[in-house]
Parts: structure tokens; sequence; C-alpha cells
């Protein structure tokens, strides 16, 4: 699954696309290599003589951490990552890709180090001798390596990312070998004690929020957020301060409870981010509707939230409703929706939620939850549906509740195929079958457009006409 991680780059130089002529970039490989590691050595030992400055640097353990055995070998595998580190700058074949990972690598040591210098804290047990290699190990990590910079860990930030980079170029039984060895330089942090349990978590969100940020070789493009979805954004973003305010405040009696919290708020604040961006590609969901696992770690309090709101609004109403014989408009499906139906086409509206169930095909046109489609969005979304149509598939066009989203889209192909002239008719025709949609008038305006144009296009070319996405 750590595979799915490479969005574009390797994709694409498989298909032949631009990136695939291109020279190994490796003078910038060394370049950013040498750069890098000036920049963790010096900022990581600012970070450690800056909480040795302090009268008293604070410690955060759970009690029955003490029976975490001490393992004096599991250094090797900790020591590890210095070097798949460094030769991890010369995996990629092209440089938007070498860039995409040296920013994930820099965003983690900036964040880490500013929460290092931020809320400082320290490892509280007293590790005990080790002799051998790991001995001298140990003693040259001694060096360079206080027993401060604890929360969170940038050395599982840094796994999570490499562990993707890696697995991204790895292919057979070596990937079993990968993990297993990326899965020992995690534990290692505990039983090299170098590190406490809370320093875990954080730094794996971390990392995965730094994979989320800087996508391989996805463009997300730009975009005029509408009104309404500025409006959300605000709402996002309220929601993540409070989200924040609360963890901070639980700190010092629940770090579980501040964890979560701050985990939620981190995923409203990306959410805002989106929907004042007004990208729904920023969501990371494919054309086949599965997310990335960075965007599923990092949204994950939100995508629950979301997909249980789903489930909330529509839990006295039908989970689909046919509205002609082979076409279902619904919420967005699971397998148990997708078998009683016996669709075998889904055509899913939403953004934000990653697909829970196969269907011989599946498309996504991705549209923010309560936002309008865009005139390119409806005329993809009513094109997949015509030519699915006439090859005699069983449809279910779904968004998060099937009130919105994916009415309007069954509304539009409606109004071609039973000839509806207006928006009201399709509208009307719609309701028939599923009669709690809910279309604003922003939606109702939308689709009277399309229709407009649709009927603009038939008289153009003399007979019915077709709205292709490009339009």
């Amino acid at each position: 699954m750590l595979r799915q991680q490479a969005e574009g780059g390797a994709a694409d130089m498989a298909a032949g696309k631009p990136g695939a002529a291109e020279t190994r970039p490796w003078g910038l490989a060394l370049v950013l290599l040498a750069g890098m590691g000036a920049l963790f050595f010096s900022s990581y030992g600012l970070a450690n003589w800056l909480a040795s400055q302090r009268a008293e640097v604070p410690f955060f353990y759970f009690e029955w951490e003490r029976h975490i055995p001490f393992v004096p070998w599991s250094i090797v595998p900790y020591w590890s990552i210095d070097l798949l580190y460094g030769l991890s700058f010369f995996l990629w074949r092209t440089r938007a890709d070498l860039l995409a990972h040296a920013k994930r690598l820099l965003a983690a040591q900036l964040i880490s180090v500013a929460c290092f210098i931020a809320f400082p804290l320290r490892f509280a047990f007293d590790r005990p001798q080790a002799d051998g290699v790991p001995g001298h190990l140990f003693s040259l990590l001694g060096g360079f390596d206080k027993p401060f910079n604890q929360a969170p860990s940038l050395h599982i930030s840094l796994l999570v990312i490499l562990w993707v980079a890696y697995a991204t170029h790895v292919r057979g039984g070596w990937r079993w070998l990968l993990h297993v060895w990326f899965a020992l330089i995690g534990v290692s942090v505990l039983t090299t004690y170098q590190h406490h349990v809370i320093d875990v978590p954080t730094g794996w969100l971390v990392g995965w929020f730094c994979v989320f940020l800087f996508p391989f070789g996805q463009g997300q493009g730009k975009a005029e957020p509408a009104a309404r979805a500025r409006q959300l954004a605000v709402r996002y973003a309220m929601g993540a301060l409070a989200g924040g305010a609360v963890a901070l405040a639980l700190l010092s009696t629940s770090a579980a409870a501040a964890l979560l919290l701050g985990w939620l708020a981190l995923s409203l604040a990306c959410v805002a981010a989106i929907y004042r961006q007004g990208l729904p590609a920023m969501f990371q969901k494919r054309r086949d509707g599965t997310m990335p696992m960075a965007a599923r770690w990092v949204l994950a309090p939100y995508l629950l939230g979301a997909l249980a709101n789903s489930r909330w609004w529509t839990r006295r109403q039908p989970g689909a409703s046919q509205i002609v014989p082979g076409l279902w408009v619904g919420r967005f499906p699971g397998g148990t929706e997708l078998r009683r139906l016996g669709a075998d086409a889904v055509l899913d509206l939403t953004a934000e939620l990653p697909r829970l169930a196969g269907a011989s095909l599946y498309r996504c046109v991705p549209v923010l939850d309560l936002t309008v489609p865009s005139p390119a969005q409806l005329d993809e979304a009513v094109a997949v549906l015509e030519a699915w149509h006439r090859d005699g598939r069983k449809v279910l066009v779904c968004c998060a509740l099937g009130y919105s989203r994916s009415a309007l889209v069954a509304a539009a192909w409606l109004a071609g195929h039973a000839g509806a002239h207006d928006a009201g008719q399709a509208l009307a025709l719609l309701r028939k079958g599923r009669p709690a949609v809910v279309l604003g008038p922003d939606s109702v305006a939308a689709l009277a457009q399309f229709i407009r144009r649709r009927q603009a296009a038939a008289q153009s070319s003399g007979g019915a006409g077709h709205v292709g996405p490009n339009a």
C-alpha cells in the first residue's frame, strides 16, 4: 500500500510521459543531500543546545513503558536510517520527484525542530550499558544526540517519508524485506531507549502530513473558490482552532485525548485549506475512488466524521433510489449496498470519501461537499453516465447523502434522456424516484445552464447535442 504514494512519478515514466526522457538529476541530488545534511545537524544541534540551557526540561511517559526491554542490537536498525536517508536522494529519475522528496524531508525537519524548541522534552530512563559493537554505536550516537528532542520523533517522521520513497521503487520479495527492516527501525526508537511512546504517534503523523503536503506527480492547478467554499473554509478553520485549543488545555491531564484532538485539528485545518483553494484535487482522491495512504492518515478524523454524517442523515431514508431502470441515485455506498442494488458501475461525485466498495466500473468526478459542480465537472459526469447507460450498465450515481451533487448530475442526464426542456421538468422527473433530493438555487441555476448549453449544441449540430468534458 505504501507503493501507492507514487501518485505520478513512477507511473508517468512507465507510461512514457514527458518525465521519462529526463536524465537522472545526480548533481541536484548531491547538492540537496549536502544542504539537507548541514541543515539537519545544525538545526537538530541547536534544539538540543537550547534544551540543555533550561534549568528543568520536562518529560512524559506512561508507567507501563518501564516494561519495554532495552535491546542493544536494535541500535543497528536505528542507525541504518542515516544511510537510507542519504541514499534516498539518488532514487529519483526526475527532478520533480526528487524535489518533492526533498520538500518532504525539509518540512519534517522544520516542523519537528520547531516543536523541540517550543515544547522541549527529555528521555526519563537511564540507559543500561551496552558492550561490543552496539556499545560503540551508542557511544558514537551520544556524541551528538542528547536526551532531548523527543516529541514528535523526527526519527519516525523520516521513517515514514523514507518508507514511502523506497516502497515506490522496490518490487517483489524485496518489498517484504523492506517492510520488515523499516518496522524494525520503528520499534528501535523504543528498544534503544531513545524515545518514549508518545513520541512515536506524533512523529508518525508529522511524517504522513509531509507526504500529504507534497504528493508526487500531481499538479493541483488553480481555482477561484466560490463564496460558499470560502464560507466553509472559515468554518473548518474555526473548528481546527477550537480543537487545537482544547488539545493544549488537555495536554497536562490526558495526553491521549490531547493527541486525538490535535489530530482532529490538523485534519480540519487541511480541509479548510482545501476549501479556501477551491480545489477538490487537494483531497488526492483518484479517478478510481481510492485515496493515497497519506491522505487517509492525515484526514482520518475528518473522513470518519464525513462517513458518519453520511449515514446519520440518511438513516431513515433509502440508501439509493431507482430513477429509471438501471440507474440509481444514492448515498456513498458500502459493499452490501452495491450487492443489494446489483449495480456494476459507480459514478462517484465525492471528493472527501475514499472508496469503500468496488465495482467493475468505478469513476470519480470529485466535487467539494456542499458546493455546486462546475460546468466542466457536470459535463464530464454526464458524459460518463451517458456512455455507461448506452452500454447497458447498471449505474449508481452517488455523493455523501445522495441528495445534492449526485442528484444534480442525474437531473442533467435526465434532461437529455427524457427530453426535459427546462430545469423544473428535469427535477420533477428526478423527484419521482427520489423525493428527498435537495437542490438549492445555485444547483438549479447550474442545471438550467447545462440544459441551455445542451440545447444550443443540438441546434448548432442539427440534432441531439452532446456536451463533452471539454465543452
